[in-house]
């Protein structure tokens, strides 16, 4: 006679039906994630799905035709730094840069190492939408007080809200951002932070195999200075650590 199969505890039976739950979700949000926009996205709600799926298992087919990647986005920082009551402005550092020495010939890359390209990228989006009366707004220097809203409410009297709106949840991220590359490598004494959003195309499909054929220009996305800004819950001091060890060794 067969020896009767011993039964698994339930212990055992409560953790692999927890787990076959949690791998059904995991394919069911990726699949959502990665697929055309459908009612079915609404099952969990957008707000769910994206964060659940951001920042760490994010991806999508932009690499494939119709519509792949073709271009690169850059993010620059520099402050204004108080030494002593003389205000010294810095030199630009290269975020982006930083961040890519991270990822270059690393078989387990971090996730730290496509923050200031995703974020460039978000603000290139939003800045593009503005109308050119936004955009002159965005130039200047906002700064001093609740700057965020004084310049909200600037841009918004040129209408088109909605868009206005938009635009200062990315600027409020890059600033973020920003402010946190400027404390990393240049102390508590920062005032002010200015960021330098671009990208570049990469070379037309149809000039591929010319060997004299140029990248396109790069797109600038002009700002004035700005106030610092921080979010609840950040650590400075852990992204000094990962971000200034990179930094110093490029140096």
């Amino acid at each position: 006679m067969d020896k009767e199969k011993k039964k698994r505890s339930p212990l055992v039976r409560g953790v692999l039906a927890a787990l076959s739950l949690v791998t059904a979700w995991h394919i069911f949000a990726s699949f959502l994630w990665i697929a055309p926009y459908s009612p079915l996205r609404e099952i969990p709600t957008q707000q769910v799905l994206s964060s659940y799926m951001i920042p760490f298992f994010g991806q999508s087919w932009s690499v494939f035709a119709p519509a792949p990647i073709n271009g690169s986005y850059t993010l620059k920082v520099r402050a204004i730094v108080d030494e002593n009551g003389t205000l010294t402005e810095t030199d630009w550092v290269d975020a982006t840069a930083v961040e890519l020495d991270m990822i270059q010939n690393n078989l387990f890359p971090p996730r730290a190492g496509l923050q200031a390209a995703e974020v460039a990228s978000q603000h290139k989006s939003s800045y593009d939408a503005l109308t050119d009366d936004h955009q002159v707004i965005v130039e200047l220097n906002y700064f001093e007080g609740d700057w965020e809203a004084r310049l909200e409410e600037k841009m918004a009297s040129y209408g088109d809200e909605d868009l206005v709106e938009d635009f200062m949840v990315t600027e409020h991220m890059t600033v973020a951002y920003a402010t946190q590359v400027a404390l990393a490598v240049w102390g508590d004494d920062v005032v002010r932070v200015q960021y330098e959003v671009s990208r570049q195309n990469v070379v037309p499909f149809a000039e591929r195999n010319d060997s004299d054929a140029q990248r396109p220009a790069v797109q600038i996305v002009s700002t004035g200075w700005r106030g610092l800004a921080k979010n609840p819950g950040q650590s400075d001091e852990a992204f000094a650590e990962t971000f200034l060890r990179v930094y110093e060794g490029m140096n």
